[in-house]
């Protein structure tokens, strides 16, 4: 990592009850809430919105949140995220194979129309060079009702978020899901990037 978290006792005391819940999910405190709390109003307010996103009501199945979320991870070369998000789509029932193709969906008979849209879509607005033009937007329209697109943006808009502090940072897997290689091997780019190639 770029920067070293502090230890936990340095921290105020109001993020403590969040570590130690990550502690009891995880087994392990997650090296990216170590760094946000640096910050700790930007923590929260960063705790705060993932709450709102990824909660029991949201209108998106939860695989199909942890597919986006992995997928904008490659894209964004995060390894700490595709590490943590594949494991929680494993955890979410979705199978090896599917989560092992994702990078290439596009190829795969894996994924059904509703996933592509979503995949489509969270590409679109995750590429720096990417759009997000009318054919895309009429696609994900036939799949999802207003208030689900509503909340598919925000959900890539996060992912984005999240993903590009881990990576600017430096944050590495935690092995939740795999293997170094094993993560990196989803997405050759990202395995690239973090060599310097």
């Amino acid at each position: 990592m770029r920067i070293t978290p502090g230890p936990i006792a340095q921290y105020p005391w109001y993020l403590r009850p969040f570590f130690w819940n990550q502690q009891r999910k995880y087994g392990t405190v997650l090296d990216s809430a170590l760094l946000w709390a640096r910050a700790p109003r930007l923590f929260l307010g960063v705790a705060f919105l993932y709450g709102m996103i990824d909660r029991r009501s949201s209108p998106l199945d939860p695989a199909l949140r942890s597919l986006v979320t992995v997928r904008v991870s490659q894209i964004n070369h995060c390894l700490f995220c595709v590490d943590l998000n594949s494991a929680t789509l494993m955890k979410r029932g979705v199978a090896t194979e599917k989560v092992e193709a994702l990078a290439r969906w596009r190829e795969s008979a894996l994924f059904d129309e509703r996933e592509d849209a979503a995949l489509e879509y969270a590409e679109a607005m995750t590429y720096p060079d990417g759009r997000v033009d009318e054919k895309i937007f009429q696609c994900l329209r036939r799949q999802f009702d207003d208030d689900a697109i509503i909340e598919l943006t925000g959900l890539v808009a996060f992912q984005n978020l999240s993903s590009k502090f881990n990576a600017a940072l430096g944050v590495p897997a935690q092995g939740f899901w795999a293997a170094q290689n094993r993560v990196a091997a989803l997405d050759p780019a990202a395995q690239e990037h973090q060599e310097g190639r």
